[in-house]
């Protein structure tokens, strides 16, 4: 069954607080019935031996209410649970993300955490594992070609002024709705199909800092400019680690200057990626299938 979920409101390429609180308590309100109905019967009817959260905070605090064990998989507790080398005018941001984190989910029996980033654990109940890949990616022969895929959403309007200031390189871009091409900028409407053909021939990305499309191109060997929103902290981090690991770059407003030394550095950050970590990539379900029979048994 469908369970009300918490969001991120942005506008401008920031978080918006009121928004995000505004939303969620929305969202709150939504969701009150429905957690105390399954808490109340639908958990109880269905007796669950074990409960596995992709950070989804209505089961992982039921969970804890009846005292059922409970896996987190997911990014998120990378945060919370590995040593991560945080810049200097983040850490407030870290402390604040790592509260919320703790708000979501309480206290989970073990943490699957899925990362491109293998730093230390903080204990013996969180294990690293390389992102999973749909498929459908997984089956893609990528390929350098002449563009950049750009995937952005409204609001980057000085950004858009910054590529068409590079006439010389082509970019291709998914995510305002449009179709049509204006000099070097060939618009696109998403479809998934269309949207994995131009990443897996594209000599590098320039996107927001989400974990899964970073996770997608780093597999396909993509160099990545990292625009993170501003004030949330899960795309902040993930770009300064892409950044760290030379899989790529972060920049906050993303300059033609900063356009420009990207693709000025895209053998380095070639050559980085053939080195990435993926020895972890095949114990992910062996892994989950020992924890169940353990805690469920």
């Amino acid at each position: 069954m469908e369970v009300q979920g918490l969001c991120i409101s942005t506008k401008d390429n920031r978080v918006s607080m009121w928004r995000t609180a505004r939303d969620n308590s929305l969202a709150l309100v939504r969701g009150h019935r429905q957690y105390f109905r399954l808490r109340d019967r639908t958990i109880p009817d269905f007796q669950p031996d074990l409960i596995i959260t992709d950070f989804e905070p209505m089961t992982a605090h039921i969970a804890r209410h009846l005292k059922i064990p409970l896996i987190t998989l997911d990014n998120q507790h990378l945060i919370r649970n590995v040593r991560i080398p945080c810049p200097p005018h983040l850490h407030l941001n870290m402390l604040l993300a790592k509260m919320i984190i703790h708000t979501v989910i309480p206290k989970p029996d073990l943490s699957l955490v899925l990362t491109y980033y293998f730093g230390e654990v903080k204990n013996d109940r969180t294990v690293l594992f390389p992102p999973i890949i749909n498929e459908e990616v997984l089956d893609l022969s990528p390929s350098e070609g002449d563009s950049v895929l750009v995937y952005l959403l409204n609001g980057y309007e000085r950004f858009m002024n910054s590529l068409r200031s590079i006439p010389r390189q082509q970019f291709i871009i998914y995510g305002l709705d449009r179709n049509g091409t204006e000099g070097n900028l060939v618009f696109r409407p998403y479809g998934r199909e269309n949207f994995l053909a131009d990443l897996a021939a594209s000599r590098a990305v320039i996107a927001t800092a989400g974990f899964t499309l970073i996770s997608e191109a780093v597999h396909l060997g993509k160099p990545y400019l990292g625009i993170p929103y501003k004030h949330q902290f899960e795309q902040e981090i993930n770009a300064h680690l892409l950044k760290m690991l030379g899989y790529g770059e972060s920049s906050q407003d993303a300059s033609r200057e900063d356009i420009l030394d990207f693709l000025d550095r895209l053998p380095r950050f070639r050559d980085r990626l053939k080195t990435r970590q993926t020895k972890y990539s095949n114990g992910l379900f062996a892994s989950l299938d020992k924890a169940i029979a353990d805690l469920a048994g």
